[in-house]
């Protein structure tokens, strides 16, 4: 009991201090990130510490970062489009380049007004993603600030929403299943309409009397083997997830995850991928 607690204290220390030492780095959308597309439906304000992407009949937007990255922890804080979303997907995501990229993903799919988003990730590697795990969040995340953070080794990759671990996926080279560790990845994120497939399988339609649908992002914090900077990150990008963690993720998994690749038999009626057998690999 008593090693229990002690373990827990020290985790809740290192979360602490991580978080301290990364608002204290946090950085500047006019350094560390272009706007890629949307005219002037992107906007950096408030001296570099506040942006927004718009999206209206005409166009989406979009930004990505001046930095290439190579494992380490990125967090990003989202306030979402607020009201009648549906159609519109906001995307947050890290990639390379070519045919054979590499992708971890964030995607936030709108709906109407008084239902949840649904917050849909997806692991890409070498080309081929179809890992696709969906969420609703236990929050409205319109109505203030959240953040979303990426954590990603040699070993693992885990999704985290305000700290606490929704997906971890494991390298399984072991089982030949190809994992994101060689590519160098930017962040982006885009504002786009997407009604032919984001809300109910496309049935709900953007309503474009809504728009301009806007969302907005704040203290970006790159902690990575790449960047100028580095602390002390905590327990949950360093070491994959301690037991406090793993208690939260499968909290998480077990009331607020609304689809999973790895039980879809459907799907896959030729066995499911080799990763979702062990559950260790891929929860």
């Amino acid at each position: 009991m008593g090693s229990s607690s002690s373990s827990n204290g020290c985790s809740v220390f290192l979360l602490v201090f991580a978080m301290v030492v990364a608002t204290a780095s946090a950085g500047n959308f006019y350094e560390d990130f272009d706007i890629t597309w949307g005219d002037q439906r992107a906007k950096i304000f408030n001296g570099g510490q506040l942006l927004s992407l718009s999206l209206d009949q005409a166009s989406g937007s979009g930004f990505q970062s001046k930095k290439e990255y190579l494992f380490g922890r990125i967090d990003m804080q989202l306030k979402l489009v607020a009201g009648n979303s549906a159609g519109t997907v906001t995307a947050y995501y890290l990639s390379s380049q070519g045919a054979t990229h590499d992708e971890i993903d964030f995607e936030f799919l709108g709906n109407l007004s008084g239902d949840p988003y649904v917050l849909h990730t997806n692991v890409f590697t070498q080309g081929q993603g179809n890992r696709e795990q969906q969420f609703y969040l236990w929050f409205d995340p319109t109505r203030n600030f959240h953040t979303y953070s990426i954590s990603w080794t040699a070993q693992h990759i885990i999704f985290l929403v305000d700290n606490v671990p929704i997906r971890l996926f494991k390298n399984a080279e072991s089982m030949g299943v190809p994992f994101p560790k060689n590519q160098a990845m930017r962040l982006y994120s885009s504002l786009w309409n997407a009604d032919d497939w984001a809300t109910r399988g496309g049935l709900v339609k953007t309503d474009w009397s809504k728009a301009p649908f806007t969302a907005y992002y704040r203290n970006f914090r790159a902690n990575t083997s790449t960047a100028a900077s580095t602390f002390s990150g905590s327990a949950y990008q360093l070491e994959g997830l301690d037991p406090y963690g793993r208690r939260r993720l499968r909290w998480v998994q077990k009331n607020f995850m609304i689809y999973n690749y790895c039980t879809d038999l459907k799907r896959f009626p030729q066995g499911l991928p080799p990763e979702c057998k062990h559950s260790r690999f891929n929860l």
